[in-house]
């Protein structure tokens, strides 16, 4: 009896021991939460996540035969998940990275998940610029959005050519081609 309960104790003790040395594996922060039609294409994995917080900058302009608010441009800080200061981001659309390096995307597809708040996006890599964090971004996906949508109102002819800032956040994933590809 003494044996098989020091075999136990053993077989706990190493089991213990193995669950130590395996790190915790950090939650994937864009995992399946996007829709089918934002789907990066295969061969391309998630480099790192970043939140933005920020606004979206609107200006009244004449629209067919009356006048509404149109997009401008992002103004967001990029930071690390609830941590420090990561770059910026703004018209092109640019995300630029602390470190200096850029990447500019192209649209590709959108979804709208929560009407109160401006589309998901999948959007492409359309051209880089410096070395460093964002220099092999393939593609960017835009997801757990929140606000930023235009006023419903206040843009007539007496107010053409005005502009809002709307608050915004988003989460941005950004994926890089796999080490197969």
């Amino acid at each position: 009896m003494r044996i098989v309960l020091s075999i136990i104790a053993a077989l706990a003790a190493f089991s213990l021991v193995g669950a130590a040395e395996k790190p915790a594996r950090a939650p994937d922060p864009c995992g399946g939460e996007s829709p089918p039609a934002l789907a990066v294409p295969a061969g391309n994995d998630l480099a790192f996540a970043l939140e933005a917080e920020g606004v979206q900058v609107y200006a009244c302009a004449a629209s067919a035969a009356s006048f509404a608010w149109t997009f401008q441009a992002p103004e967001a800080k990029l930071s690390e998940a609830g941590g420090p200061a990561a770059g910026t981001h703004y018209a092109g659309p640019t995300w630029e990275s602390a470190d200096g390096s850029k990447v500019v995307g192209a649209k590709l597809e959108a979804a709208t998940p929560d009407a109160a708040a401006i589309p998901w996006l999948l959007l492409r890599a359309a051209s880089h610029a410096g070395s460093g964090r964002m220099d092999a971004v393939t593609f960017v996906q835009r997801i757990r959005t929140s606000g930023g949508n235009p006023p419903q109102s206040g843009c007539d002819a007496s107010h053409a050519g005005a502009v809002t800032r709307v608050p915004y956040r988003a989460v941005y994933c950004f994926y890089r081609k796999g080490p197969a590809s």
